[in-house]
């Protein structure tokens, strides 16, 4: 009786995982954005600061998620994927997520409102831009794309407020336009595989608006992050490699080494695409940097490359 009982939890416990699509958690790794890039992510106090943000973050956009889903569903339930989910399927009941989103919610303001106020700030803004977003804003046509964008500037944000290190503005608007690249991207493979029925909003999305939106995004997103590996100075975290270059070599460190990694982010964008126009991929982002190896070792090899330029040389 007692297996019984906790294996009942544990599936309980499994459908709000999924309701609060913990999937989707790796998009909160942009917390990580402000320590990796000012040198300080090997502090102990600076990570593990970070790291309560990441769950923090994770907590809201769950809470996010499954509130979406309360107020979608009954579009979620013509839709194709959509209605598996949990509460669209009738696995979960609504009270019972109302519930869990509510004390998702307040715990983590509260949490965040205990570290410090520019913390709980910016946590009560993305939550109150995803409440916005999935009561109004989703509805109009470019509005939802700019909220899917800020909702990710203000995850970056919160790594910065919550450890006081400032995110390079040229890395802070390369995150702004590739999320506007990346919801793009996903309201083109919405609206070419299921239209308007699931998405109303998508009626609005003239396909040719999409296409000039994404080549701009991608476009933007490249220049952006080339503006910040060359007028950016990358910062200098002291090693026994460091040492040996800056006394061998006085002007390595002044070099611009992280240029290097353009085309890495020239190369993953053109991945992206390549899984959007040829195969029609882009519904589900959060899948394809799992799985799609070309992209994964793209992203690995370009987070190595950056690790190593900070970190070590």
């Amino acid at each position: 009786m007692k297996f019984k009982g906790f294996k009942e939890r544990f599936q309980k416990l499994k459908l709000y995982l999924e309701a609060g699509r913990y999937n989707q958690w790796i998009k909160n790794l942009i917390v990580f954005t402000a320590p990796i890039f000012t040198g300080h992510l090997l502090e102990m106090d600076t990570f593990l600061k970070t790291t309560f943000a990441f769950i923090v973050m994770c907590a809201l956009s769950s809470a996010s998620y499954m509130l979406n889903d309360i107020i979608d569903v009954k579009f979620d339930q013509v839709h194709p994927i959509k209605k598996l989910r949990p509460i669209a399927s009738g696995r979960l009941k609504i009270q019972e997520v109302s519930f869990t989103v509510f004390l998702l919610a307040a715990t983590s303001l509260i949490f965040s409102l205990f570290v410090s106020i520019a913390f709980f700030l910016v946590s009560l803004t993305f939550l109150l831009l995803h409440l916005l977003y999935s009561l109004y804003l989703k509805k109009l046509p470019l509005y939802d794309i700019f909220s899917i964008s800020f909702s990710f500037v203000l995850r970056a944000l919160s790594g910065e407020a919550i450890t006081g290190y400032h995110i390079p503005i040229w890395l802070l608007l390369t995150i702004f336009f590739i999320s506007l690249f990346m919801a793009t991207v996903k309201r083109h493979a919405e609206l070419v595989k299921v239209g308007s029925k699931a998405r109303p909003a998508l009626s609005l999305y003239p396909e040719h608006l999409l296409y000039f939106l994404s080549t701009t995004f991608a476009t933007t997103t490249i220049i952006s992050y080339s503006f910040y590996t060359y007028f950016e100075k990358p910062p200098i975290v002291n090693s026994p490699i460091t040492a040996f270059f800056s006394t061998l070599l006085p002007s390595f460190e002044i070099r611009r080494w992280m240029m290097i990694t353009i085309p890495f982010v020239v190369f993953g964008i053109a991945r992206y695409a390549q899984l959007l126009y040829a195969k029609e991929e882009g519904e589900m982002p959060e899948k394809l940097i799992v799985t799609d190896k070309p992209l994964i070792f793209t992203i690995l090899a370009w987070g190595i490359t950056v690790i190593f330029l900070i970190y070590v040389l």
